[in-house]
């Protein structure tokens, strides 16, 4: 069975005081009942949040991972510096990353490999931006990023990985893409995905919505068949948004 994830991305937010706070009203109100919740913080709150957590379904990640092992890369963080802190999840391939660091697919790639190397669970972004939408080549662009940035991975590997779509024209804007619409691209990563690797393989892989998420529209979102929970921005940033959304489920 494929779990069902709601995982928080703070991104560039909170003060590390800020998010200790926020990080403890999250661990104390979630629930062990099988929903597995990420707190993807900054990377200085890593190790801080870590020490906070004590909940069996409460996980940490960080918001992405160096290319590179070690070495003279100044400012930029390991996997294994990530995976010391007690980090489980780190997002590859954020639609930010993508277009404000000009982060391409063959990079993307090595780093889902360093961070399975590392036996950390990437959660791999893909979506398309709102001109590929409007000119009817958001499928195209979807399979592109998943093919390159994933298909090369053994179905071992593959199997580790988590899978997040993120209609980039809906992130920040408050404009979420529709239930029929998550649902239709959600259903075609999955079909993508049986094709490459079995229908087994597809129906264990987890596939979450990236895209203006809140309480008010998650529980649509999650009841389709398609859509494995979230990956969700601004609504992370508040416990009381956050833990609305966690329980759509």
């Amino acid at each position: 069975m494929r779990k069902k994830i709601v995982a928080g991305n703070w991104k560039m937010n909170k003060t590390l005081q800020e998010g200790i706070e926020l990080a403890r009203t999250v661990n104390r109100q979630v629930e062990d009942n099988g929903i597995v919740v990420v707190l993807c913080t900054p990377f200085i709150h890593l190790t801080e949040v870590r020490n906070i957590i004590t909940k069996d379904s409460l996980f940490l990640g960080a918001q992405n991972c160096a290319s590179e092992t070690s070495g003279a890369f100044t400012g930029e963080v390991s996997v294994d510096m990530i995976k010391s802190t007690g980090a489980d999840y780190v997002i590859i391939g954020h639609s930010e990353r993508r277009s404000y660091y000009n982060e391409d697919d063959a990079l993307l790639n090595k780093k889902v490999k360093l961070a399975l190397a590392a036996e950390l669970t990437p959660i791999f972004c893909c979506g398309e931006v709102l001109a590929e939408r409007q000119a009817g080549n958001h499928m195209r662009v979807v399979k592109t990023q998943i093919e390159k940035g994933l298909f090369d991975l053994s179905i071992d590997d593959f199997s580790k990985v988590v899978i997040a779509y993120e209609p980039v024209w809906a992130i920040g804007t408050g404009v979420n893409a529709t239930s029929d619409q998550a649902q239709e691209m959600h259903k075609a990563i999955r079909e993508l995905v049986a094709e490459k690797y079995g229908n087994l393989a597809a129906d264990n892989t987890s596939i979450l919505y990236g895209g203006s998420c809140k309480p008010s529209n998650a529980k649509e979102l999650f009841a389709n068949p398609d859509v494995d929970g979230g990956l969700i921005g601004g609504a992370s940033l508040n416990a009381a948004d956050f833990m609305g959304i966690v329980s759509a489920f």
